[in-house]
């Protein structure tokens, strides 16, 4: 009885979440034509993830957070998705980017999620740190910083050499986005809601509880205290391959709005050339016939990657980071094949823009250029592991 109450109460959290994420989704694409004339979704949806505790979904329990699987967190991004792709990589990233203070020392990860602002990051490492009594200080310019409008905190990557390596580490000092510039140089094909400007530091004093050793966190799935909550999902997954996995979820949800878009568009279409009701012919219903296929061989293989992840440790953490890589990558070229096939079936008329059909596929397109989504990349590094060589990709 009591097991059945606690399912009970956890549907109704999940279910609480997707209609804050079918929510969220819905005023951003009524936003739409704005964000894209602003190169940023609005305040009022980033109030609205707020609102909903989707940025906090991620978060140890111990914070107060609905902290959810990662099943629940994929279907909270495709949700969102499914109405406006911006959105949901802001909808990803955030309650994504929320949790990597769970891998600070407990005083920086204390000060940043009680402070309670958004973060957003950028992994590359081409920023400067130079050693500074018990902390660093920080330089560089760094583009693609998703959010970065709205965002508290900001984590910018770097090399450090610490006393206990052998040689540089790849950090994510975690610095307060007052004490940075942003510059507003984020003018894209596609995925223009996202905001994803440049950041700029200028000998920024970081902490050393505010350093996050990616390597380690990596290395372990843990913070650095021998004390940890045993009980937090993600100290039990491959750091990487758990957090990228919003990127596919994003192409799912864009991929299953345009099969809907081309079918509307489709059923009572008459070519000029025969006169033939689309929906009757054997062109189109081949078409839609495929990329439905092809849709649900995405879906499956997003359930394999889920699957692995949740099973990693009692797996023994057999599965390597490029099959992870190869896997997610798979299906945003799926989705992002179903996208092209579409726009050249509807010919001509899905170029104007302004409508769902072309933001829909400009954006599945851009999700599909982002680095951990690269196809050629993945299937290289996947090819090389399965013959026994080391591919030193990172998941």
């Amino acid at each position: 009885m009591v097991t059945q109450m606690i399912k009970a109460q956890e549907q109704t959290v999940e279910e609480m979440l997707l209609e804050g994420a079918r929510k969220i989704g819905e005023l951003a694409e009524k936003e739409a034509q704005e964000a894209e004339k602003n190169a940023s979704i609005s305040e009022n949806v980033i109030n609205l993830i707020k609102e909903t505790q989707i940025s906090r979904i991620m978060l140890p329990k111990k914070y107060g957070g609905p902290q959810v699987d990662l099943k629940t967190f994929a279907k909270i991004v495709r949700t969102v998705s499914y109405h406006n792709v911006s959105a949901g990589w802001l909808t990803y990233l955030y309650p994504l980017h929320n949790i990597l203070p769970a891998y600070l020392p407990e005083k920086g990860r204390d000060e940043i999620v009680n402070q309670g602002g958004l973060i957003c990051d950028v992994f590359a490492a081409v920023g400067k740190a130079e050693k500074d009594g018990d902390g660093y200080r920080i330089s560089g310019k760094w583009n693609f910083a998703s959010g970065c409008l709205y965002s508290d905190w900001i984590g910018l990557g770097v090399e450090i050499q610490f006393p206990d390596s052998d040689k540089p580490e790849v950090c994510l000092p975690m610095l307060k986005a007052s004490e940075v510039q942003i510059v507003k140089n984020w003018d894209t094909f596609g995925l223009r809601g996202s905001g994803s400007n440049q950041v700029v530091a200028d000998n920024v004093y970081v902490p050393m509880e505010r350093v996050l050793r990616l390597n380690a966190a990596d290395a372990t799935g843990r913070p650095p205290e021998a004390d940890y909550d045993k009980d937090y999902p993600l100290y039990h997954v491959p750091f990487y391959p758990a957090f990228y996995l919003g990127f596919p979820n994003m192409a799912l949800g864009g991929a299953e709005r345009l099969i809907e878009e081309f079918k509307k568009a489709t059923e009572n279409r008459v070519r000029l050339m025969d006169g033939v009701r689309e929906s009757e012919s054997p062109r189109s219903q081949r078409v839609l016939a495929e990329i439905m296929t092809q849709f649900h061989s995405a879906e499956s293989l997003m359930d394999k990657y889920l699957t692995l992840l949740e099973n990693y440790e009692k797996d023994g953490r057999k599965t390597s980071r490029a099959e992870f890589f190869a896997i997610r990558t798979q299906i945003t070229k799926t989705c992002t094949d179903i996208a092209v096939r579409i726009l050249l079936t509807l010919g001509g008329g899905a170029l104007y823009k302004g409508g769902v059909i072309e933001l829909m596929i400009r954006d599945i397109l851009s999700v599909a250029t982002h680095k951990t989504s690269l196809y050629e990349d993945s299937v290289a590094a996947y090819g090389q592991e399965l013959f026994g060589f080391d591919s030193g990709v990172r998941g």
